[in-house]
């Protein structure tokens, strides 16, 4: 049974690069925490702000797939193309115009998946015995409960739900490179 410390050492320090750059992954790891922590504090501000670059893409990628279509006129999938271009530029340009009713749109079809995907796992975790089903039960739980609060709180939750979400995965990531980090540094290179 390998430890931890072994297990990080055969797979991820390999010839001691990353041995050698632990301060870089910890450091790393420190700003996304700082940029999870701001991101937190600002959720309505990045909600929108998401809502708008997504918007932005989406209105990229219609122009994109509309050069495209009338570029291959000739192909049989023009009409396809350019049906895709106008359902790319429509949406985006809503998504801009008006963030605030897209992030509440978004956010609660979030809800919709939380709360079904916590009854799909309560019900598995119930119906299904097999080892470690405790953590599939409290998976399906704090979806459901997720879910249920987002859902409760619409369409003010939409409002600061989705720049919560991307700040908590900010923060997790940060913390999970800041561990790994201090751990890569007690290890021996060799």
């Amino acid at each position: 049974m390998q430890t931890e410390y072994e297990f990080i050492s055969l797979h991820l320090v390999g010839n001691g690069d990353l041995h050698k750059r632990w301060r870089s992954v910890l450091w790393l790891g420190v700003l996304l925490l700082v940029l999870g922590l701001i991101a937190t504090a600002l959720a309505p501000w990045l909600t929108l702000a998401s809502m708008v670059f997504i918007g932005g893409l989406l209105i990229v990628a219609g122009l994109l797939q509309g050069l495209h279509a009338f570029a291959y006129r000739r192909w049989g999938g023009f009409f396809v193309d350019l049906l895709a271009s106008i359902l790319y530029l429509v949406l985006g340009f809503l998504m801009v115009a008006n963030p605030g009713a897209s992030a509440e749109a978004l956010t609660l079809l979030i809800a919709l998946f939380l709360i079904f995907g916590g009854i799909f796992r309560l019900a598995i975790a119930s119906l299904v015995r097999f080892q470690n089903a405790t953590w599939l039960l409290l998976h399906g739980a704090i979806n459901l409960l997720l879910g249920i609060m987002i859902w409760q709180q619409w369409p003010v939750s939409g409002h600061w739900v989705i720049g919560l979400f991307v700040g908590i995965d900010l923060m997790l990531n940060g913390w999970s490179l800041i561990m790994l980090g201090l751990a890569v540094k007690k290890l021996h290179p060799e």
